[in-house]
């Protein structure tokens, strides 16, 4: 995957990413429901149904940002909820969100990435990502780490835009992202580069049938995926 960086400077990609979720993180849920119109939940949702068949009691939710996905995770009637995030601007509305719902007895927030995560081997029934995977610094070690820590048999969960390659979606797309998203982006969060990066991180990626075949070549079984959203995302599930 090529190295695409918010900010294009000598600093890290991991230290750039958290800058910058760190800069807009007081806009994030906003701007997420208003450039995306809300679909984005229902993306959450149909992800949630996805794992539901494994009952997961211990869940990891990488990149978890606001806390959202570890919110839907609910659910499923988990024990423990982990959210891990490398920013802490982005964790902090996460905790004021968990606290106001009273759910800090079963989700807890705290600093960690895919790479370098340190929970034991075989120790979580599910692990799930919502746009996550295209800002980790090393996709495969990241893919590699998460993988030693599921259970044998436990659910890898990937949420992740895609890039349309169909008329009329691929137009749409990419005047929205070109034009809409930088200008919005720009105005309420006041980062010039967040909402850039952002296309730019996308069409990067490798996604659809290529992010699955680096799921098998790292050692996942059942790697697939499903699009959904008129193919602007895609689900990808795979097994240890």
């Amino acid at each position: 995957m090529a190295e695409i960086t918010p900010y294009k400077n000598q600093d890290s990609k991991k230290d750039q990413v958290a800058q910058m979720f760190d800069n807009i993180a007081f806009r994030y849920d906003f701007l997420n429901s208003l450039l995306s119109l809300g679909i984005h939940k229902g993306w959450r949702k149909k992800c949630i149904r996805f794992i539901a068949s494994k009952k997961p009691k211990n869940i990891l939710d990488v990149a978890t940002g606001t806390g959202d996905f570890a919110i839907a995770a609910m659910k499923l009637n988990p024990e423990k909820i982990i959210g891990i995030d490398i920013s802490e601007g982005m964790m902090k509305f996460g905790k004021e969100k968990i606290n106001k719902l009273n759910l800090s007895h079963t989700i807890t927030l705290q600093y960690g990435d895919a790479e370098t995560c340190n929970l034991p081997d075989n120790s979580i029934d599910a692990i799930t990502v919502g746009f996550g995977v295209r800002n980790f610094e090393n996709l495969e070690k990241g893919l590699l780490n998460m993988l030693r820590i599921l259970k044998p048999g436990g659910q890898l969960c990937v949420l992740e835009f895609t890039t349309p390659r169909k008329f009329p979606i691929k137009q749409f797309y990419d005047f929205h992202f070109k034009y809409i998203t930088p200008t919005l982006g720009k105005l309420f969060s006041k980062d010039d580069r967040a909402y850039s990066y952002l296309p730019e991180s996308i069409k990067a990626f490798p996604d659809n049938e290529r992010f699955t075949s680096i799921l098998k070549k790292v050692g996942y079984k059942k790697s697939h995926f499903h699009s959904v959203g008129l193919v602007l995302a895609a689900i990808y599930l795979a097994e240890k």
